[in-house]
């Protein structure tokens, strides 16, 4: 990504972090982050996927910063769409890093949403791990675009 003031956040972390990483609490708790998607709006979205299936599940928030009605069913080929293409290509090379070497990550993004501005979003995320192997990644998204104004 081209550098901007200020830097985006482009960086993994390992697991035992996700406490100091995460301001909504601990997000092990898979049905406490589950009840977060039903919750009523919250100054950052959640969003998991489950990653066998490639299945997303976002808040109302997540929905509203991708600029998809909260009723509909974003794939991630839909999500993938609305990523400017640096931003694209750094999340996938981070998340594959992330998923392979199992640490969560933080990173922003620029999203242009269909109808709506450019917003700069704030991903963080940590894989859900099962018998050894990443299931699901899930963590927070919110926009942070007032930081590089």
């Amino acid at each position: 990504m081209a550098p901007r003031e200020p830097l985006a956040l482009y960086h993994s972390w390992p697991l035992w972090e996700e406490d100091t990483r995460f301001d909504l609490g601990r997000l092990h708790d898979v049905t406490r982050a589950r009840e977060r998607l039903e919750e009523p709006p919250a100054p950052r979205g959640v969003w998991r996927c489950d990653l066998p299936t490639g299945s997303l599940f976002w808040s109302p928030e997540v929905h509203g910063l991708f600029g998809i009605p909260a009723h509909e069913r974003a794939t991630r080929d839909d999500a993938l769409a609305i990523y400017a293409e640096e931003s694209r290509a750094a999340l996938e090379r981070l998340r594959t890093y992330a998923l392979r070497h199992r640490r969560g990550f933080t990173l922003d993004v620029l999203l242009r949403p269909h109808g709506a501005r450019d917003r700069w979003v704030r991903i963080n995320a940590v894989p859900r791990l099962a018998d050894g192997e990443a299931v699901e990644l899930y963590g927070t998204k919110h926009d942070v675009t007032a930081a590089y104004r």
